[in-house]
């Protein structure tokens, strides 16, 4: 069992005083090293931690010191691991999941959020937050009438700051786009990007779905609407480079399965691909052990790996290694690179979640549209 370097010193009988003191003089989660201590204090009759790593039960109790309110629990993380989680607070038969009152870092979501320990080595990119001298972009709407979805749909996009109509700009396809800005402050990250001249500027169009466990989960509708729809309107509305070598297409989770459905259904539309955490499940033999949801997606990629056809020139894939995808992820690149398609991979310790995301767009982005800095230097 993984010890607590700081808690286990104390003996049953600590005071109300040491306890204050403690809190007092450490933030927490305590990182130690590699041990990381979570903490919580307050009445209960059962404290549990509630976590989204893959490979170890879901929850896990916290121990009560002697007898009183203070609950912890040690565990050992490799360095550089990001980790979210909540406790499960029981008390007189009720279970109430909550944020760590003793930690402010708090990762946001579409579903809430999460309190969030930075273990020892982890680095917040500095490029994904507003940097008050950098030039930033803006947005603009685009609206259109969908025939395929017999609806009308609006799109938000990405103008690059500095932007001039006489010139000829990359087209990059976000699934998900707006909990991509929300969530993973994807045009920070891009005005920050082409402000260093990481990447070139580029235009990003921010779809989104209506339905998006169906239209994602290789719908031939989505893709449709994506080539015959969006790009069209979009090329009538701003200076884009017409070839393929000008356009990538990017997604996470099931965002991932239609960023690579759309492409394979419409080979040499896209030089790139972007993909995270892909829900890429597939069955060797049997049924597949997901959800009901993952039918259409494991019929997909079932037909993909018998033929992938060239759905583009290259595909830049990350994952965390907490996920339960992290297997599929993993094995997506050998398999792209034997059919002659170049694939590069990035995994990190974090988990299916959108900083994970967005920690990785850099690797990413820099990788399939090499600005001005990286053709110098690389």
């Amino acid at each position: 069992m993984i010890t607590s370097p700081l808690f286990d010193k104390l003996d049953a009988n600590a005071t109300r005083e040491d306890i204050k003191r403690i809190i007092k003089e450490h933030s927490f989660p305590l990182v130690e090293d590699t041990i990381v201590t979570f903490v919580y204090v307050g009445a209960a009759d059962k404290v549990e931690l509630r976590h989204w790593i893959y490979g170890l039960p879901s929850s896990l109790p916290l121990t009560r010191l002697g007898h009183t309110n203070v609950w912890y629990r040690a565990m050992e993380f490799p360095t550089r691991s990001r980790i979210e989680y909540k406790f499960g607070v029981i008390r007189g038969g009720h279970e109430k999941w909550i944020f760590d009152p003793l930690n402010g870092n708090v990762a946001y979501d579409p579903f809430g959020g999460n309190s969030v320990v930075h273990c020892r080595d982890y680095v917040d990119p500095e490029w994904s937050y507003e940097i008050p001298e950098v030039a930033q972009g803006r947005f603009e709407d685009v609206e259109i009438d969908s025939y395929v979805f017999g609806d009308r749909r609006k799109v938000r996009v990405y103008i690059p700051a500095k932007y001039r109509d006489y010139r000829r700009y990359r087209l990059l396809v976000v699934h998900d786009g707006d909990d991509y800005v929300r969530f993973s402050r994807l045009n920070h990250v891009l005005d920050n990007l082409i402000a260093r001249n990481e990447i070139p500027p580029m235009i990003v169009a921010l779809s989104n779905p209506h339905d998006r466990l169906r239209e994602y989960a290789n719908d031939r509708r989505h893709a449709r609407h994506i080539v015959e729809e969006l790009i069209p309107a979009l090329q009538r509305c701003y200076p884009l480079i017409t070839e393929s070598s000008g356009r990538c297409i990017m997604g996470a989770s099931f965002g991932a399965v239609a960023a690579l459905s759309t492409a394979w259904h419409y080979p040499e539309v896209f030089d790139s691909i972007l993909v995270q955490s892909g829900s890429f499940a597939f069955t060797d033999i049997g049924d597949h052990s997901r959800s009901p949801v993952f039918d259409p997606v494991v019929a997909f990629m079932n037909q993909f790996r018998e033929d992938p056809k060239q759905p583009a020139k290259q595909i830049f894939v990350s994952c965390g290694v907490y996920e339960s995808l992290i297997y599929e992820n993993r094995s997506m690149v050998p398999f792209l690179r034997s059919h002659g398609i170049t694939a590069k991979f990035v995994e990190a310790y974090d988990g299916h979640n959108w900083e994970n995301w967005r920690n990785r767009l850099r690797a990413g982005l820099t990788w399939l549209f090499p600005g001005p800095l990286w053709v110098t230097y690389m």
